[in-house]
């Protein structure tokens, strides 16, 4: 990804071991430059103001204030992209509810390999956020609950949804909104294994549909959402009078496993026009090609929009590719969904 300047980083952790292997690891990078580092939020906020990064990598854990703690005070009064670099642990997902654009997960420092394929990923992330919008804007586009009833009698068997950066937040927005008896809902989100199973059943917790990470066999059936599991790739079958996910060990498709396009492109083969396909913020172009594949064969067909994205790569891509039928915002999608399923549009 190439840049017009170099993005200029503040790191934020309290190990000076790690402090240092981060700034010698991304400053490798020509488009990178890590303009300072501080040991905990306080010396951060000065340091904020001193040198003017671009972007922040964030510990979650440390001494004095915590990562949270400190984005929740940050993003107010400097809006600033936010990248968290945490253990694994489910505290990134306050994390991005308090505003931050993305997370990696802390290597072990031990093991050269590690560390390599983390500084990688680190550095795409930190470019990503680079472009992205910041986490405060997102209370514009908190969705409504519907409160309305499901026409038993509607065609849609499936709701596919497809999400990269910025996607944990937005796709519990568009779940949560929803009542219980939706048709079945299956989603890829760009995530690392161990994590889709912490976010699922964080949405469970907070939503009227059943929500889990699939296991290979579970049935896409109404009230459950299914969320593919980080590491692998779904896809979805018909099995008998019903349909099934299917979670299988596959090659990287456009960079991701799970990827959206593996996704999209079997629920257009499975079930065809009796889908509705929805592809939501995120950087790069998966999704696009299986959601024109899904529209070819009559299912409808959402975009989130620019305003509303974090990021808005995939979203565009699709667009570009005459892939969309609908593009809306964030807080309009449910409704959206709604609305064709009961046949009101």
């Amino acid at each position: 990804m190439r840049t017009t300047k170099k993005v200029r980083v503040l790191i934020v952790d309290d190990s000076l071991v790690f402090r240092e292997t981060l700034a010698k690891g991304i400053s490798v990078d020509d488009g990178i430059e890590v303009v300072a580092t501080a040991e905990n939020p306080f010396i951060a906020r000065d340091k904020i103001i001193e040198f003017e990064p671009d972007v922040i990598t964030l510990d979650v854990e440390m001494p004095k204030m915590n990562g949270i703690e400190f984005l929740k005070r940050l993003m107010p009064q400097y809006p600033l992209p936010v990248v968290v670099v945490s253990s694994i642990s489910d505290n990134v997902f306050d994390a991005l509810n308090a505003g931050a654009v993305d997370f990696v997960t802390k290597p072990d420092l031990r093991i050269y390999k590690n560390i390599d394929s983390f500084i990688n990923e680190l550095i795409i992330k930190i470019k990503i956020a680079s472009i992205s919008k910041v986490g405060h804007m997102k209370s514009r586009y908190i969705s409504k609950e519907i409160n309305g009833k499901i026409d038993n009698k509607n065609n849609c068997r499936i709701i596919a949804i497809g999400a990269s950066t910025g996607g944990t937040e937005a796709t519990f927005e568009i779940i949560k909104a929803f009542p219980r008896e939706m048709p079945g809902i299956v989603v890829t989100q760009h995530m690392p294994a161990v994590f889709t199973n912490m976010y699922a059943k964080r949405l469970n917790n907070s939503c009227k549909m059943e929500v889990k990470e699939a296991e290979n066999g579970d049935l896409v059936i109404p009230g459950r959402v299914l969320i593919a599991p980080g590491d692998f790739q779904m896809k979805v079958n018909n099995k008998g009078n019903g349909i099934e996910v299917e979670i299988f060990k596959g090659e990287k498709v456009n960079g991701h496993s799970p990827s959206v396009d593996v996704l999209f492109n079997s629920v257009a083969d499975c079930v065809g026009a009796s889908s509705i396909g929805v592809i939501l913020t995120g950087m790069g172009y998966d999704g696009a090609k299986g959601l024109l594949k899904m529209k070819r064969k009559g299912a409808l067909t959402i975009g989130q929009d620019e305003r509303s994205c974090v990021v808005y790569g995939m979203p565009k891509a699709a667009y570009e590719v005459g892939a969309i039928d609908r593009q809306a915002g964030l807080k309009d999608i449910p409704e959206l969904i709604y609305c064709a399923i009961n046949k009101e549009i």
